[in-house]
């Protein structure tokens, strides 16, 4: 399966947990469609956890629960494929889903087939209740094995949230993207730990195999199930989105994408956010700056010690990405300079840049280009190499 992007999407969990239904499923990919997410690029409609019956049936197959699912899941593949979307599934490598659901241990190769009769596209392949003295690096190698022989393309998203570093060793099993992340929650201090628990692993990711940061939990504002802690605002989901496009990880929705806020919407739906997310030479970011926030106001200097981050990246055509992150309660002015991406002043280039959120041309700058950033915020900006 030729999986040379990170994959785009969305998923159930992060809002809805539990309360799904082939109605909600229908309903949303409805919504993506006309609101234009499947022609920007989001084409998974993935179903979470909860979705069977707490038994397999006299044949050892999993079961659709009928209540939430009456039409069974070949029917309703068949109505996200009619719209144009691929279809996603969960199971687990455990003996029973985080859930408490039956789940995919010893049963790889019949749930594999189950799937792909069933028309799926993607398996999300989580790992609760895993039995302590099994191999869980052999367990995915399994369930890969099984959904090769299925003969059927189906994206291999594999979740044991980075237990025994998965960057190091998913791709040669043949997984297309891996969590290498604990679960997130609807909430700033969430979001920004996981991004800075992998600036150094991206190195690792790429083509065919994309190290996954979790599910995006933005326009929950916190409603859902995993709203746990402080909600976040609109200013702190475009620094989360943001963070994902520059480092590359799959942009999985999380939201009610039928009810979405208009402005996150809006950059959700951003060409040029999309366009460094979707960069075809997928490379990782290089960290150019992380280091103090300076918060200066009436009462004098504070400092907020590892809040700033700059991130730079090689994009094709010629082009990059630079994106400012203050994690600072406060605002504050984050640097970059030239020099630490490769541009010293003596090489007489500069790089014209441009804001991708407003598309406002910034002009062209030369040796470093500090910026004022409000709290929790961020700058995105696209930039050319220029002579000067």
């Amino acid at each position: 399966m030729h999986i040379t992007l990170p994959p785009m999407g969305w998923n159930s969990w992060n809002t809805f947990g539990p309360n799904i239904s082939d109605q909600l499923i229908v309903e949303t990919a409805r919504a993506m469609k006309e609101k234009g997410y499947l022609e920007k690029g989001y084409s998974y409609i993935v179903i979470d956890d909860c979705w069977s019956l707490k038994e397999r049936d006299s044949q050892g197959r999993l079961v659709p629960d009928p209540e939430k699912f009456p039409r069974g899941m070949k029917a309703l593949a068949d109505d996200v494929h009619a719209l144009g979307f691929r279809f996603g599934m969960y199971s687990c490598a455990g003996v029973l889903t985080c859930a408490g659901y039956p789940s995919s241990f010893d049963h790889e190769y019949v749930d594999a087939a189950t799937f792909a009769e069933w028309g799926v596209d993607y398996l999300k392949y989580d790992f609760c209740n895993f039995p302590e003295h099994a191999d869980g690096k052999q367990r995915y190698a399994t369930m890969s094995m099984a959904l090769k022989a299925t003969g059927r393309d189906i994206l291999f998203a594999a979740c044991n949230w980075g237990t025994d570093e998965p960057w190091k060793w998913m791709k040669s099993l043949g997984v297309h993207m891996y969590r290498s992340t604990g679960d997130i929650q609807d909430n700033f201090q969430s979001f920004t730990g996981i991004a800075k628990s992998q600036l150094d692993k991206f190195c690792m990711s790429g083509p065919y195999c994309f190290n996954d940061m979790d599910m995006l939990t933005i326009g929950m504002f916190g409603k859902g199930n995993v709203a746990l802690g402080k909600p976040c605002t609109r200013e702190e989901y475009l620094t989360q989105f943001a963070l994902w496009c520059m480092m590359g990880s799959p942009l999985m929705l999380g939201g009610d994408v039928r009810n979405m806020d208009e402005g996150c919407e809006k950059f959700l739906l951003n060409s040029n956010l999309l366009r460094i997310s979707q960069d075809a030479e997928c490379r990782p970011p290089q960290v150019v700056y992380r280091g103090r926030v300076i918060e200066n106001n009436a009462e004098g200097w504070h400092e907020h010690a590892d809040c700033g981050l700059t991130l730079f990246r090689h994009l094709s055509d010629g082009e990059f990405a630079i994106g400012y992150f203050n994690f600072a309660p406060a605002s504050g002015n984050i640097p970059f300079i030239f020099a630490d991406a490769g541009l010293p002043y003596g090489s007489g280039y500069g790089l014209h840049v441009r804001d991708a959120v407003t598309g406002e041309d910034l002009g062209v700058k030369r040796d470093y280009l500090n910026l004022d950033v409000d709290a929790h915020a961020c700058r995105v900006l696209l930039a050319r190499l220029e002579h000067v």
